[in-house]
Parts: structure tokens; C-alpha cells; sequence
């Protein structure tokens, strides 16, 4: 193993884990026989996780019609695989530092992802996704530039030498990562959520979302990386990477639309990111 590889390995193992309630979540959404009471029982076991969880569930994010004052209530409202994405959603904001580290603005950084985030779900309810399903398409959002904080954290003078060189123009920071680390932002982001135990279809959107064309042919894949040039197209945010993409072929087929044409039709798309703000402020929150 290479001196770099070492030091990626050791960065990823570096990162803080799951408080074991949200493990259990995970552990237990991924089962498909998990009766809704076990994971109930296992989220209402922690206080500060279960009020997180109700603010959440009570913001004009979901805009329910009803105030929600239970975690069992909102498994039957949300279902459980969205209260498992609510749950995964908080608890990675949780564990990532909420001030700027090694050239990233941590504000700029949540704006883009929040944006990638609205507009994978957006997205994905067009190809028709149930509401259950684009919980799936925000959370791979909001987490596929995950592996860029374990730089900013712990290969701090590299990263920043990267995100120098990408500024310019027609230079891609994955590109520069490889450069000057050997690996990239998505790499490492893959190594991270096999760490954290995501679903499968997770890892793939966070590991792909800059190459979909490397991936199984996948809607959620193609959704984020879709979100992922329109955020940078509208400039909601900044993760270091000012290149938009070309859609290959095979995304335009998908959704029989240009970039331009997609953008278009998301007339709502300022309003869902201010909505999805509660998001990041609730998972920033200690209590």
C-alpha cells in the first residue's frame, strides 16, 4: 500500500461513527422483514435523536396537514424507509464539523448539497419515484460530496492544492484530486460509506455521481449527478468544483431533455433548498 493510500485509510477510519442508535436504524431499515415497531422502539430510545426527529418531520419540509408528536406516528405517516433517511440524513450533518476546515466553507458546502439534494428528489419524482423512494434521491444528494470533508479534515494541504488547481477553468477538481492525492473526492466517499454501513444504492450514487457512466445503469445515480450540474449551473453553493458536466447520452435519453430544458422545469426549485435548510440547522443542533 502506497504512502497516499495509507494515509486515505487512515483519514477515513479517523472520522467519527454513528452514534449506535442510528447503526441500529440502518441495520434495521436494510432488513425488509423488520417489523415498524423494532425500529421504533430503537429511535425512541434516544431522547435528543427522537426530538430532531419530530421537528423535522413537523417543518414545512414535509408539510404535513397534521402535527406529528410521536416517532410511531411518523413511521405511518413517512413510512419507514423515509424515517430511515430522515435518520441517516441527521446524523451525517451531525458528524461532520460545522466550521469551515482547510478551504471549505462548510455554509457554501451544505447550500450546494442541499441543492443537489432538492433536485435529485425533484428529479426522481418525475421519473416516478413514490414519495418513500425520493427520500432515497435527497439523502444520496445531500451525502455525495461527502468524501470531500475527509480531505478538508485530514489531507488539509493537498486538498487545498487541489481546489487551487481547479480553479481553472476546464479543470475538474476530481481531476485535481487525482493529481495531487491519487485519489478523489468520490473514492474516498465510497470508502466512508462502507465505513458508515449505507445501503448499497448510497455508496453507488456517492461513488459514481461524477462518472454515472462507471455505474449499473441507475436512475438514482443519474438523478444526483443531474442535481449535481445544476447546482453548479445556478451557483447554489460552493464545494470546490465550478465545471458543469456535459449529460451523456444515455441521461438526455433517460429524461428526453437538455440541461437547459431540465432547469426549466424546475420552477419550485428555490423554494424546496430554503425548505430543506431545516435539515442542516437540526442536524448542526446538539439538542
Amino acid at each position: 500500500m502506497s504512502d497516499v493510500q495509507d494515509r486515505v485509510f487512515k483519514a477515513v477510519e479517523k472520522m467519527p461513527a454513528f452514534p449506535k442508535s442510528v447503526q441500529q436504524v440502518l441495520a434495521l431499515a436494510g432488513d425488509i422483514n423488520c417489523p415498524q415497531k423494532e425500529l421504533v422502539e430503537v429511535i425512541k430510545n434516544d431522547p435528543v435523536f427522537t426530538i430532531k426527529i419530530l421537528r423535522l418531520v413537523n417543518s414545512p419540509f414535509f408539510g404535513l396537514s397534521q402535527e406529528v408528536t410521536s416517532i410511531h406516528h411518523a413511521s405511518v405517516y413517512l413510512g419507514l424507509n423515509t424515517l430511515k433517511n430522515v435518520a441517516l440524513g441527521l446524523a451525517v450533518i451531525g458528524a461532520i464539523p460545522k466550521k469551515s476546515v482547510a478551504g471549505l466553507d462548510m455554509g457554501a458546502f451544505w447550500l450546494h448539497s442541499l441543492a443537489v439534494a432538492s433536485v435529485s428528489r425533484m428529479l426522481g419524482e418525475r421519473l416516478g419515484a413514490t414519495p418513500d423512494e425520493a427520500g432515497d434521491y435527497f439523502v444520496a444528494g445531500l451525502l455525495h460530496d461527502v468524501g470531500k470533508v475527509v480531505f478538508a479534515l485530514y489531507l488539509a494541504d493537498e486538498f487545498t492544492e487541489a481546489l487551487g488547481l481547479a480553479i481553472a477553468p476546464g479543470k475538474r477538481l476530481y481531476d485535481a484530486e487525482r493529481e495531487v492525492i491519487g485519489m478523489d473526492h468520490a473514492e474516498i466517499g465510497e470508502l466512508l460509506a462502507e465505513k458508515w454501513h449505507l445501503p448499497v444504492e448510497l455508496k453507488d450514487a456517492i461513488a459514481h455521481h461524477h462518472e454515472p457512466e462507471k455505474s449499473v445503469a441507475s436512475q438514482l445515480v443519474e438523478c444526483v449527478f443531474v442535481g449535481n450540474q445544476i447546482s453548479k449551473r445556478l451557483t447554489f453553493g460552493n464545494a470546490g468544483n465550478f465545471e458543469v458536466a456535459p449529460l451523456p447520452e444515455r441521461i438526455v435519453k433517460r429524461f428526453g431533455m437538455n440541461l437547459d430544458e431540465i432547469i426549466a422545469e424546475l420552477d419550485s426549485l428555490d423554494e424546496e433548498v430554503d425548505g430543506a435548510r431545516v435539515f442542516i440547522k437540526l442536524g448542526e443542533s446538539a439538542s
